[in-house]
């Protein structure tokens, strides 16, 4: 193991703070170190991880999809692509839908495709508003549209044409948006912000107003599609439909695949050589999607989430009143679940991987729980217990 780690942190770009852990294998809502120390999983890679590891659904769709055709170019039709465009349009009520191989690809895309229909309408209309403590990705545009300064400085200069407002604030966007607004950006919940549930009527007013003002509304889901919040996507929560929608992270089950998908009048506004990806749509990730798709319909995975996310979201909140001076908030929908401390929360992440458990804490102060959507009450319990062991001996 520790020959891994020390070879691992001479050769990688010295971007990630890692743990000293070395994971080995997955089954179910468990991994397995290289020593066969066992942990339960309450981050799934990120929110990645949506069905488990090596779903036996997961795993035989890609054994089958390799042995048959890994890479295609996106010069020809296939049968494993077509299924899964299909699936996304009828489930999210988009027209189109373009594949990309990542979250930050996904978002890429939709600023592009806002930008090319915004400017069919005024050459000025530019501008493109999101909110203070997103998160959107790394690349250079994306980095932009994420309004947290620690991610862009040393990157100068970076692309123009953003500007940000706080997060569940109408008067703010209504103080900031006018006819220059190409779209406005929004995750439906924020995730590496600290897990923020927008207001009821939030993300209609929102709504209103870019229609008022002729601006697309994008709604990113990376974190919280897929089934996550107990429906397919966190927007259909607050039953209001956007112009362009980014999806990633749980969309392969673990294999690299991202998507953006916009409504027809939108979508028109690109052609033939204005956007494109080598890898993207490839046959292999399309066929680990199709199988997630069918595992969250197999397996009534949606109606799970709502049922288990009462559940753990109450056990959370008893637990908020045991540690008043601990644990400030419990928030979050389905099982997207964040818990806002009064310290912060990296010695508490370390106490709890000490125990077998893995999570996460983002924005500082925040433990984020984002466990496989398969996880059952039992595993629940064992993460309770164990969080509970930590925040006692604070």
């Amino acid at each position: 193991m520790n020959n891994c780690i020390e070879i691992t942190d001479k050769y990688y770009m010295p971007v990630f703070n890692r743990y000293p852990l070395v994971l080995d294998y997955g089954q179910g809502c468990y991994v397995y170190d290289t020593n066969g120390r066992k942990y339960l999983d309450f981050l799934a890679g990120i929110a990645v991880n949506i069905v488990g590891h090596a779903h036996p659904k997961l795993v035989e769709a890609i054994s089958q999809q390799a042995g048959k055709m890994i890479h295609c170019s996106n010069l020809y039709y296939t049968a494993v692509q077509t299924r899964l465009v299909e699936r996304l349009a009828n489930s999210s009520g988009m027209d189109r839908v373009f594949l990309a191989n990542s979250g930050a690809e996904g978002n890429e895309g939709a600023i592009k495709l806002a930008r090319k229909y915004a400017k069919k309408i005024s050459p000025d209309k530019v501008e493109i508003i999101t909110a203070n403590h997103s998160f959107h990705g790394r690349t250079l545009a994306t980095l932009m549209a994420t309004a947290q300064p620690k991610y862009q400085q040393g990157f100068e200069p970076l692309p123009q044409g953003f500007s940000y407002v706080p997060y569940n604030d109408i008067k703010a966007l209504a103080d900031k948006i006018s006819d220059r607004t190409c779209a406005v950006m929004l995750e439906a919940i924020q995730g590496e912000g600290g897990i923020h549930v927008p207001d009821g009527q939030y993300l209609a007013a929102v709504r209103e107003l870019c229609d008022r003002y002729g601006a697309l509304l994008i709604f990113d889901e990376i974190q919280c599609g897929m089934a996550r919040t107990g429906k397919m996507f966190g927007y259909q929560l607050f039953n209001v439909k956007p112009d362009i929608i980014t999806l990633a992270k749980g969309l392969g089950g673990g294999v690299p695949i991202g998507a953006f998908l916009a409504t027809e009048q939108v979508a028109a506004a690109f052609s033939p050589g204005d956007h494109g990806s080598t890898f993207g749509g490839n046959p292999l990730a399309c066929a680990a999607a199709n199988a997630v798709f069918d595992v969250i319909e197999q397996e009534n995975l949606l109606e799970h989430v709502q049922e288990v996310s009462s559940y753990f979201i109450a056990k959370l909140q008893s637990m908020q009143e045991k540690y008043p001076k601990l644990i400030q908030e419990v928030r979050g929908k389905g099982l997207m679940v964040g818990i806002e401390l009064s310290v912060p929360g990296k010695d508490i992440v370390t106490g709890c991987l000490e125990q077998g458990l893995i999570i996460n804490c983002t924005a500082n102060t925040v433990l984020r729980l984002v466990p496989p959507l398969v996880v059952q009450r039992q595993q629940i319990d064992e993460m309770l217990n164990v969080l509970d062991s930590v925040l006692e001996s604070r």
